[in-house]
């Protein structure tokens, strides 16, 4: 009996575009753990868990026939692990949502938004995400950075699993393969850039306030400065102010507050929670022009800011809404072929061991005599050739009809051989 790869691709996702923001952030809060949980289930060999401010995704290393199950069981430890019923993803209807809850994958009550994609187009998208082209931003450069860092965190947790390995390395590759078939105005934009354009911050003489150290800190610092603000203080709650003070030459802030009433662009990317309230903010700008930031998945800064007099609020949401999707047709039609030509190198790697042990077969049949064993081998290569080319191919097309027929043809050359070399035997 053949036996194939059993072990496929799969994806849950959740994005900007299907789940809404508020969604993302809860979800976002179940995502550490998860992985080693689910493999600890036994529902999946392996999961490497990518979580940034417009998506939440769970690649899974899957049995190819248990693929609907486990998607449904690791949707379900996402939500648990982040404390949600299936009441609090309640969001308006669209129809791509309608769509989405109705796959063949979604579990039963499935938070709408949430899509499950396997196999092919689990790789497609995956290289995709990798390349910039599904972020809220097209063509942003931070999540190969989260991409590659979502990989390293699986390693730690001993999640991962040669498919996931290979694929997520591929999909790295190709992202900098992509970026000279990406349109040179759409190079170098994040959701970051984006936020400042549409705050209009790009003037000299600025004081600006980062509030924050994680990983959209230094990018908000090196965009402030791309604009012509270098008067930057950070502050942190959780007390690394100073350490990333000293890495980039900026001043710390210890008072919230008072920095607050100085401040003329604040930019928020802690991601804990509310740090600014309205009655803040009010009290420290007393009606005076304040532009804020907020660039955390889970907002920084109250809603209720926004109508305060003089207070101009930019929020993800207003990126995503702003933000109109680039031409890339050519990054795609890269991304499908790479995604085409992974698929094939893993299918011919996978269906490889019966192939190597119908060659070996042959090869074990060439024995005679010393000088007579090396003619026969080479004699046998150039009889297999031909056949194993085909097998390959095969393999490659996940045509398996074909390739049975290949190594039904190997065993012939084998058997034959065998003939041979008792024939010569008896000769000996």
């Amino acid at each position: 009996m053949i036996h194939y790869s059993t072990m496929a691709l799969c994806v849950v996702v959740a994005d900007h575009t299907g789940s809404g923001l508020d969604v993302l952030a809860s979800l976002s809060a179940g995502v550490p753990g998860v992985g080693p949980e689910l493999v600890a289930s036994g529902a999946v060999d392996g999961v490497v868990a990518l979580a940034t401010c417009n998506r939440v995704e769970l690649y899974l290393d899957v049995p190819a026939d248990a693929m609907a199950g486990t998607s449904r069981h690791a949707t379900r430890a996402l939500a648990a692990r982040a404390a949600l019923s299936g009441a609090r993803y309640a969001h308006p209807q669209s129809d791509r949502q309608e769509q989405l809850v109705r796959s063949p994958f979604a579990p039963a009550g499935c938070p709408h938004g949430i899509d499950v994609r396997t196999k092919r187009e689990a790789v497609v998208h995956l290289f995709a995400v990798a390349a910039g082209l599904e972020s809220m931003v097209v063509g942003e450069r931070e999540i190969v950075g989260q991409v590659r860092d979502a990989l390293s965190t699986a390693r730690d947790q001993h999640t991962t699993t040669p498919l996931l390995e290979a694929a997520f390395q591929n999909a790295l590759r190709v992202s900098r393969a992509v970026v000279g078939a990406v349109p040179l105005h759409v190079l170098g934009r994040s959701a970051v850039s984006e936020a400042l354009d549409l705050a209009e911050v790009s003037r000299s003489g600025t004081r600006a306030l980062l509030v924050g150290t994680g990983s959209y800190a230094g990018a908000s610092l090196a965009a402030l400065r791309a604009r012509g603000v270098h008067d930057v203080r950070v502050f942190s709650g959780s007390g690394r102010a100073q350490g990333f003070a000293d890495r980039h030459r900026v001043a710390p802030a210890a008072d919230l507050l008072a920095e607050l009433r100085e401040a003329d662009v604040v930019v928020t990317c802690s991601g804990t929670g509310p740090v600014l309230e309205a009655h803040q903010v009010a009290a420290a700008r007393e009606g005076r022009p304040l532009v804020l930031v907020d660039l955390a998945l889970r907002r920084d800064v109250a809603p209720e800011v926004a109508s305060l007099p003089g207070v101009r609020l930019v929020a993800l949401a207003d990126v995503g809404v702003a933000t109109s999707g680039p031409d890339v047709a050519a990054a795609r039609s890269l991304v499908e072929a790479a995604a085409d030509a992974f698929i094939r190198e893993r299918q011919v790697r996978d269906w490889s061991p019966p192939l190597v042990a119908a060659r070996a077969r042959v090869l074990r049949a060439c024995v005679v005599g010393v000088d007579d064993t090396v003619a026969a081998r080479r004699s046998a290569h150039r009889e297999m050739h031909p056949v194993t080319v085909r097998a390959k191919w095969a393999a490659a097309a996940g045509d398996r009809d074909a390739y049975v027929a290949a190594l039904a043809e190997l065993d012939e050359i084998a058997e034959a051989v065998e003939r041979q070399m008792d024939a010569a035997a008896v000769l000996l």
